[in-house]
């Protein structure tokens, strides 16, 4: 397991970790675990060596012999005055979430006894908890590696259905046994070229090269595929960009409306109403959309709406799907003409929409399968959906495929490609043993970043004071 060092690389997490130090101490913290606010119900959690120690001198009951995963019920006390009625959960060390004694208060949610609470026990010898504390003790014991750490943040902040289960298949160890298989095979032959140097004057091969090779090429793949996923993943995490995109009165703002069942954009039968772009999401089906409300593409003198048109091509590029509206009413040939100017769109991602057809109800377009709606009365718009999620292929999202949602394990991806691209270039080439080294340590090094295997003081300062307070 890996050790904290002492000297921060980074001045802004040295006070940070200056209290994350004290774990070395084995000092007790505590922290409420649930939401601020008046609630039925607060959870307020311990963990340390101390925690039932401290948790007697406040309780009505001895827990000094229970056994683990027992609750119990009594009273909080303060000098003989009673503060709440409680219900006392006991995890006994190696057998709780961080690994050490724990113990979690479940009190009424009064403001007044949440904080009375905490007050107690930070005066009977507990400390507060840093954000992310409890799971960095976790991470500390060996309870979970540092991407399964970060997949509870995930996990906490999901919106969707597939935001959850992404979340936790991570949670659950599949990307990290995934990648901790691949580094054990790779350690097993950087073993063997290490073991070579020491043999340097005796020019002996312990690893077979062809082997070697074969397992770069096996690995070479299941990166490339880790990698290919970032895109999905990141996606499905921050929301799959859709642009609404047209000319203007085609119908964008409406549609908006229509799909987020609010009045989020202003209609209005004058050209040129929508100068910025307007977001708001749905979920469909479980998979959350960040629908996006641009400006209508045509030729203008008005600076403040050729600005909003450059935005709207802008949001067009960085979109996964375009819904390119089409007004039933209007020449299509003069539309379609407004999208060819748009470059470096992905014609797979274009979904074209013929809106309207409540006022023109025998419109027939030439463009091949479009979707005919009329988004102001949400004639289609079950059709529309159901195409928008085909195009996602949700199919990529199955039981077994591991998706990349957390860019700084996407990075580390990529660095440890390249150092294994590196190594069978060298092996090609047929470059010394100790060349062959530097490159695999590297990979050894990116691959063991991402589950913290190795790690350092602002890695995991920034990852861990991200978390909430509590867990």
């Amino acid at each position: 397991m890996c050790k904290i060092t002492t000297i921060c690389l980074q001045t802004k997490d040295f006070e940070y970790f200056c209290t994350m130090n004290n774990f070395i101490q084995e000092d007790t913290i505590c922290a409420l675990a649930t939401g601020g606010g008046t609630s039925a119900i607060a959870l307020i959690r311990i963990s340390g060596k101390d925690s039932i120690k401290i948790t007697n001198t406040i309780f009505s009951k001895n827990l000094e012999n229970v056994k683990s995963h027992t609750i119990h019920f009594g009273t909080i006390l303060d000098n003989n005055e009673i503060i709440d009625e409680v219900i006392i959960s006991v995890f006994h060390k190696n057998k709780s979430f961080t690994g050490e004694e724990t113990i979690e208060i479940s009190c009424h949610g009064s403001l007044f006894i949440q904080k009375k609470i905490l007050e107690i026990l930070i005066n009977k010898g507990c400390r507060m908890a840093n954000p992310g504390e409890f799971s960095m003790r976790a991470f500390k014991n060996g309870k979970l590696d540092l991407s399964q750490a970060e997949s509870i943040a995930d996990l906490i902040s999901s919106k969707s259905k597939i935001e959850h289960k992404t979340a936790l298949k991570q949670l659950r160890g599949g990307f990290s046994n995934t990648l901790e298989e691949l580094r054990k095979r790779l350690i097993d032959f950087a073993s063997l070229i290490e073991l070579e140097l020491d043999f340097s004057e005796e020019d002996v091969e312990f690893a077979n090269r062809k082997e070697l090779n074969q397992l770069l090429i096996i690995i070479q793949t299941e990166l490339k595929k880790l990698i290919t996923s970032f895109k999905l993943g990141n996606a499905i995490k921050n929301g799959i960009p859709v642009a609404i995109i047209g000319a203007p009165n085609a119908g964008k703002s409406t549609l908006l409306n229509t799909l987020v069942n609010e009045e989020k954009a202003i209609v209005s039968e004058i050209a040129g109403t929508t100068r910025d772009a307007i977001e708001d999401e749905l979920i469909i089906d479980g998979i959350r959309f960040r629908f996006i409300d641009t400006a209508g593409i045509r030729d203008t003198n008005d600076t403040i709406e050729i600005m909003g048109i450059q935005k709207s091509i802008e949001k067009a590029k960085k979109a996964e799907i375009i819904l390119f509206l089409i007004d039933a009413n209007n020449k299509t040939k003069e539309q379609i003409n407004q999208l060819k100017k748009i470059k470096n769109i992905s014609e797979n991602n274009i979904l074209v929409v013929i809106n309207k057809i409540d006022l023109n109800s025998n419109f027939k377009s030439d463009i091949e399968n479009p979707t005919y709606i009329s988004a102001k009365n949400k004639t289609g718009i079950k059709e529309l959906k159901e195409k928008i999620l085909n195009i996602v292929s949700i199919q990529d999202i199955s039981n077994n495929d591991i998706i990349i949602t957390n860019l700084r394990h996407y990075e580390e991806l990529q660095l440890t490609l390249h150092e294994i691209k590196a190594i069978i270039n060298g092996l090609d080439e047929n470059i010394s043993t100790d060349l062959l080294t530097i490159n695999i340590r590297q990979a050894l090094f990116h691959l063991g970043s991402i589950t913290g295997s190795i790690t350092t003081d602002d890695l995991l300062g920034n990852i861990f004071s991200k978390f909430c307070i509590g867990k």
